[in-house]
């Protein structure tokens, strides 16, 4: 079931000893190198504050946001003009809501989730540290992310919400910013690659100056995907792959650009639409579909479906598929909370490095022979 500017800001207002405002022009902000694969934020830095850019939160965004970033102990030193940004926040940050699942790990990767006061959905998350949470009414319920529970969320009084949008258009978000609270749209679901979607815990560490923690968390994520990459590079062979199922009448599958299908080329697969490049996922014909991928050996993700029975049911020409037939088909809809939600559509981004683990586990058992898959599990 996730995103490179140099802003220049001026006029910041200082108090002097004698208590005269005294207008003083701060040095222009430099952007910081610190990502090596996510480009839909960066910060720019100067000696006093520092300014979050956001300029990818949703495909084919024409809007870019920044938010100033305060260090609590620098604050009553700092006045902003509050119309050159989207917020003016300060750090780190005491209390957030999330609006998404995904946002769930990064927190508690970082030991800040017990910040967390609020969420759309509690039922959907599966880990089981902020369930506990939850279950002590330290997290309050908040609707859904579409029609989100402005009421109860402007009494909690977060400093910040990070939200995502799929256009930029929610207007329970533009209530919360008329109330002074401010709204970060977090764009992990729009990088292009694994590893620039689990970059944005680097994203968090901003908000809790954190920023060395998310580095080393980071960096071992990355170490660790890049050493299972090299393990599949010895494989032997490559399995041919289906990927989705049918919704009504069509048929969605990643595109070969898609950070799905890198999942399936660094795990060293033959997937067969690997040479498609497109905006989205594929939307294919049952027989396009089935006259191209029905001698494949492995069927992955095949929609929400929990077991062959079900799938069966739903179309019986699926019972066609020589994947099916073989009994080679695997999903993580099975691997969940004690709630129902689905661990993948929650830990998945922040972990790549296990998500392609489970691919070199299905496709290359023999590469990697005590590995217990965290996501992905065979089909009922």
């Amino acid at each position: 079931m996730k995103r490179l500017f140099i802003i220049s800001f001026c006029v910041v207002l200082f108090n002097c000893k004698e208590d005269k405002a005294v207008s003083k022009q701060l040095p222009k902000t430099t952007e910081t190198s610190f990502l090596s694969y996510a480009e839909g934020f960066s910060v720019s830095t100067n000696e006093a504050f520092s300014v979050l850019n956001i300029n990818n939160p949703w495909p084919k965004s024409e809007k870019s946001y920044s938010y100033a970033l305060i260090k609590k102990e620098n604050a009553p030193k700092i006045t902003l003009n509050k119309d050159e940004f989207d917020g003016i926040i300060t750090i780190p940050i005491q209390k957030i809501v999330v609006t998404s699942t995904t946002h769930i790990p990064a927190l508690e990767l970082l030991g800040v989730e017990q910040s967390l006061v609020g969420f759309p959905g509690t039922d959907y998350i599966s880990s089981d540290k902020t369930r506990q949470r939850i279950d002590n009414d330290n997290v309050r319920e908040l609707g859904t992310n579409e029609g989100i529970n402005t009421e109860v969320l402007l009494d909690l009084h977060p400093d910040v919400v990070v939200a995502f949008g799929v256009d930029g258009t929610n207007k329970g978000m533009e209530v919360i910013e008329r109330s002074g609270i401010s709204v970060i749209y977090n764009g992990d679901w729009v990088e292009k690659s694994p590893l620039a979607k689990a970059e944005w815990i680097k994203f968090f560490g901003l908000l809790y100056n954190k920023e060395n923690v998310a580095d080393s968390i980071f960096n071992q994520i990355e170490k660790d995907y890049l050493e299972a990459k090299k393990i599949a590079s010895n494989a032997t062979s490559k399995p041919s792959i289906l990927c989705g199922a049918m919704y009504k009448d069509v048929w969605y599958l990643p595109n070969g650009t898609s950070p799905e299908a890198q999942f399936l080329d660094d795990a060293n697969t033959n997937y067969l639409w690997s040479d498609t490049k497109a905006s989205g996922s594929l939307a294919l014909s049952f027989e396009a579909v089935f006259n191209k991928a029905k001698d494949a050996q492995l069927w992955l993700s095949p929609s929400y479906y929990t077991s062959y029975e079900d799938l069966a049911k739903a179309n019986s020409h699926y019972t066609e598929f020589k994947a099916f037939q073989n009994k080679n088909i695997f999903t993580f809809s099975n691997t969940t909370g004690r709630t129902g939600g689905i661990l993948y559509y929650e830990m998945g981004i922040a972990r790549p490095d296990l998500v392609l683990k489970d691919m070199i586990k299905i496709c290359h058992p023999e590469l990697l022979t005590t590995y217990e898959t965290t996501f992905f599990k065979p089909l009922q």
